[in-house]
């Protein structure tokens, strides 16, 4: 299948897989994904102590009979000030395992789904002069584009120091990108080599 690239020259053509960017959507295959990534991001680092746990309370408070207050064995019961809790909290682990083939299928899925709705926009490349928000702003209007993920082959400084500043405007590069960030934003532009090298790894 063939994608149009914006070139500063004029508009051309990408031919790229089918496999990957043209297959069938599947949302409970991208939901299972997504929320297993959005779970494996989960601290899970609370705490709290139990009764056996919180520190005192060795010694019987008074005499089982004979003082007309209830029963205490401890001052470090859940109801007493300074006890313990009574259903602790503890450290947790939230990720959920998800094998790479369904990892892959779902990337697949959303970038197929992004080139049916066309809210993938190919590029030869971005080249900033210097980092920069105002050079980026006046390239992001030439495309109309306000909400937008953008997907470079390797780290470009300049790039993504010119939109920090921006909202709803991030710069990553292809090797980190994430279900969730595909999702997130708008529109999808990629250079070139970005889309080379999803379509080798997800092939």
């Amino acid at each position: 299948m063939e994608l149009t690239i914006r070139k500063n020259a004029g508009d051309g053509s990408l031919q790229v897989a089918e496999s990957v960017f043209g297959v069938e959507y599947k949302p409970g295959l991208i939901h299972q994904v997504v929320t297993a990534h959005l779970a494996g991001a989960r601290a899970g680092t609370r705490a709290q102590k139990s009764r056996s746990e919180v520190s005192g309370g060795g010694a019987k408070p008074w005499r089982q009979k004979g003082t007309g207050r209830a029963r205490a064995g401890t001052s470090r019961s859940p109801i007493w000030r300074s006890g313990g809790v009574t259903f602790a909290a503890k450290p947790q682990n939230y990720s959920q395992k998800v094998n790479r083939k369904m990892h892959r299928g779902a990337v697949r899925s959303i970038l197929s789904e992004l080139v049916r709705q066309e809210r993938l926009m190919v590029v030869d490349d971005i080249q900033l002069t210097a980092p920069k928000t105002k050079e980026l702003l006046a390239w992001l209007r030439q495309y109309d584009l306000t909400n937008v993920l953008i997907l470079t082959d390797g780290f470009d400084d300049n790039l993504y120091l010119a939109s920090r500043n921006i909202a709803n405007v991030d710069v990553m590069a292809v090797e980190d990108v994430d279900p969730v960030s595909l999702i997130a934003f708008e529109q999808l532009v990629a250079t070139e080599a970005a889309v080379k090298y999803l379509e080798e790894r997800l092939a």
